[in-house]
């Protein structure tokens, strides 16, 4: 599906830089995290909400754009960046998108929020985007409805569902987690990416 979109600098597309991983050109679903720490624990829960998400849309998860903010990080203020503003475009081409931090002072990282800055308000229109967070406990757990979710809207996305908060304490149960929040997320969903109403 080609989808215009709003980068605030940024028009050519080299090839991306590690820690960037594409299938295909134009995908179904995108992952960013904004964790600090390459291959994180907030990576692997992002992972794990995208591939269900994504079955319960009724979206091919074998096509997918995943982003570690952690190997563009020297780069995300240098709005020349031609790997940071590919990375973006491809983020924007997405139809679902998984957009994950861990809690840091009640809120999502600046690492997250130096990439989201690279989109200007129509720059994620057409992309339906489920917000996650990971924190040590639920003290925080309103966070990903009240920062994570606000940002997303203003850069466009549709989140038609409530975000997920994991606390460490369920990093074991991981699966079980995601599955009661399907119960309810997955229907709306598919309804914004217009997967099967039956699956």
């Amino acid at each position: 599906m080609e989808r215009s979109f709003d980068l605030v600098a940024g028009t050519a597309f080299p090839p991306l830089a590690s820690g960037v991983i594409v299938t295909t050109s134009v995908s179904g679903l995108g992952i960013v995290v904004g964790n600090p720490k390459p291959q994180s624990r907030t990576l692997a829960v992002a992972r794990a909400v995208a591939h269900a998400a994504a079955g319960a849309a009724g979206l091919d998860v074998d096509d997918v754009v995943e982003v570690d903010l952690a190997s563009l990080a020297p780069r995300l203020f240098d709005w020349s960046a031609a790997d940071v503003a590919d990375a973006a475009a491809r983020i924007a081409d997405t139809d679902l998108l998984v957009v994950a931090s861990p809690t840091y002072k009640a809120s999502y990282t600046g690492l997250l929020k130096a990439f989201l800055d690279w989109y200007g308000t129509t720059g994620l229109a057409g992309v339906t985007a489920v917000p996650v967070m990971v924190g040590a406990g639920a003290a925080h757990a309103l966070a990903v409805e009240v920062h994570l979710r606000p940002v997303l809207i203003e850069i466009g996305a549709t989140v038609p569902a409530r975000g997920l908060y994991v606390t460490e304490d369920q990093l074991g149960d991981l699966q079980a987690v995601i599955d009661s929040w399907l119960v309810e997320a997955a229907p709306l969903l598919r309804a914004t990416t217009g997967g099967p109403a039956g699956s």
